[in-house]
């Protein structure tokens, strides 16, 4: 696993105009899945890549699915990114730089991180993200449309064409600025969700408390969100004890003992 800045990446080779016209025309278009089929349209041919899921990391929540392509079509796809981003997102490698500064300045720097099938410990998440889906490797794009905002273009090869090539990986980087900025621009247009009173809530507590951990997070989001011990332990897929365990220990780090002081705290200026 690694991941390396592209601050001027080379322009290598030539590419069909056709499929850059047709990801360009993608940006905005109604049809959320798109943009992850046209990145896979274009990268596909030459990579081998069969499988493209678009991530929105916001404010610090839990991964919102943008968009998706698989080339067997279907929901296979959406309903493993869905359980991605509901179970197994804090286990990713990306979180080493979605959670730190490793971009550098918002809007002006790429980030490219490569995963293999083998460098995942978590036996759950290697089987339902990686062995269900008969993915070898990942190979992801990252970009900051803003401070608290970090998009993911993932791109997967099968196990049976193998791991990403050098050759791979560096058409990959050619083309990185065109797939970023058409990312970028869709978001904006069709992908960027407006933050509730939640959302906001849940921003201010991560500001106050830099030092809660991710399910931590997690619990506290689905309480400002008006959610039951039951219900967030369902869609956080643990023990309801587990859930008030996390709660427990979110308040002891943030000097409260109630719902209401969690409220309080969010809202005081």
């Amino acid at each position: 696993m690694r991941y390396w800045h592209l601050d001027r990446p080379r322009q290598t080779g030539q590419f069909d105009l056709s499929r850059i016209t047709s990801l360009v025309s993608a940006i905005g278009r109604d049809d959320a899945n798109a943009l992850a089929t046209e990145v896979l349209n274009l990268l596909g041919p030459a990579t081998a890549v069969s499988q493209c899921t678009v991530f929105a990391y916001e404010f610090g929540n839990r991964p919102r699915t943008v968009s998706v392509a698989d080339h067997r079509g279907g929901r296979f796809l959406r309903d493993v990114a869905d359980t991605y981003a509901r179970l197994f997102y804090a286990l990713d490698g990306n979180q080493e730089i979605v959670g730190s500064n490793a971009a550098g300045n918002p809007e002006s720097s790429l980030v490219l991180h490569l995963q293999s099938s083998d460098d995942i410990a978590h036996e759950a998440y290697r089987t339902v993200c990686y062995a269900n889906p008969n993915v070898s490797d990942r190979l992801s794009l990252l970009l900051q449309p803003s401070a608290d905002i970090w998009l993911s273009v993932n791109l997967y090869r099968e196990r049976d064409a193998g791991n990403f090539s050098a050759a791979g990986v560096e058409l990959v980087e050619s083309l990185a600025p065109l797939i970023g900025e058409a990312t970028r621009h869709h978001y904006a247009l069709r992908g960027q969700s407006q933050m509730g009173i939640p959302q906001m809530m849940f921003a201010r507590l991560r500001s106050l408390c830099p030092a809660l951990s991710k399910r931590e997070l997690d619990v506290l989001h689905g309480v400002l969100e008006g959610h039951s011990a039951v219900e967030i332990a369902e869609r956080m897929g643990i023990k309801a004890t587990s859930v008030v365990t996390y709660q427990k220990r979110a308040y002891q780090r943030l000097g409260i003992s109630s719902q209401r002081q969690l409220f309080a705290l969010c809202m005081k200026r």
